[in-house]
């Protein structure tokens, strides 16, 4: 039988929604000689990972799928399912365009880079294009940050082996000015989600290890009225009272008696 809830005891949940508009991107880890192309077409390293990420306006948090594959015979009549490989879903990434055109040019270069390793200069009758190894314009360093409005709260995935598949075109056209965009698409290799800075190594919270869920909080019950008040659980001389303490035989201590009034003061359905 389903219990019925009180709006107070969802309600904290639900006007604590994550939103949309909190977010980050951090380009990070090219290869040398990529970050050399890149500069000398104009595109220098400072504005990679500090000033394109801000000017991307619109990403999406990646997203996976398994492969599986079908096994028969084990058990009569019965047909098993079984994972046998993680498939990533390509990264749609959207870009103010800045009055340099470094955005459009950092991603137009990027891919060139890619393609450009036939040591012929393009101009020639004679160009073709060769693909470099993939560890010359691979990056495994970038990041998406999900943070909410405080900042207190974050998820950060770091993709490995990333480099952008497709520039898409960008319509031009008379009449109302609007904000150029430029937009493009990104494969990776894998993603992490979580922390991966060596700071969080060593301090236990990488890969989204140690939650901000507590699991040795005290449970909220009757027998339990310290659990009711996250006030009461810190140290009883730094402890707010209510300001008429003539219920109090000893206003210097916090006795079970005002344990016991605390807890009939408190507006919420126990367990």
């Amino acid at each position: 039988m389903p219990r019925i809830k009180k709006i107070s005891e969802f309600k904290p949940l639900i006007t604590n929604l994550a939103q949309t508009s909190h977010y980050q991107v951090m380009f990070g880890g090219l290869n040398d000689n990529l970050s050399s192309h890149l500069d000398s077409r104009g595109v220098d390293t400072r504005f990679i990972t500090e000033s394109s990420g801000l000017l991307c306006s619109s990403a999406s948090i990646p997203g996976s799928s398994l492969a599986t594959a079908d096994i028969n015979g084990n058990f009569m009549g019965l047909q098993e399912k079984v994972a046998h490989t993680r498939i990533f879903t390509e990264m749609q990434l959207e870009f103010y365009v800045d009055s340099d055109y470094r955005m459009i040019k950092f991603l137009e270069h990027w891919m060139e880079f890619i393609t450009d390793a036939s040591e012929v200069n393009q101009i020639e009758k004679s160009y073709y294009y060769r693909m470099q190894f993939p560890d010359e314009y691979k990056c495994d360093q970038t990041k998406i940050i999900k943070f909410d409005r405080n900042g207190n709260k974050e998820l950060e995935y770091t993709f490995r082996g990333l480099f952008p598949k497709n520039l898409t075109s960008i319509p031009v056209s008379y009449g109302t000015a609007d904000i150029l965009k430029v937009s493009a698409s990104f494969e990776y290799e894998r993603y992490i989600a979580g922390k991966t800075t060596s700071k969080s190594l060593k301090g236990g919270n990488s890969n989204n290890l140690g939650s901000t869920f507590n699991p040795n909080a005290p449970k909220i019950t009757r027998n339990n009225p310290l659990a009711t008040n996250p006030n009461l659980l810190n140290n009883s001389s730094t402890l707010s009272a209510n300001s008429d303490t003539s219920f109090r035989k000893n206003i210097n201590r916090v006795t079970k008696e005002d344990l016991d009034l605390v807890e009939q003061e408190i507006n919420f359905t126990l367990l």
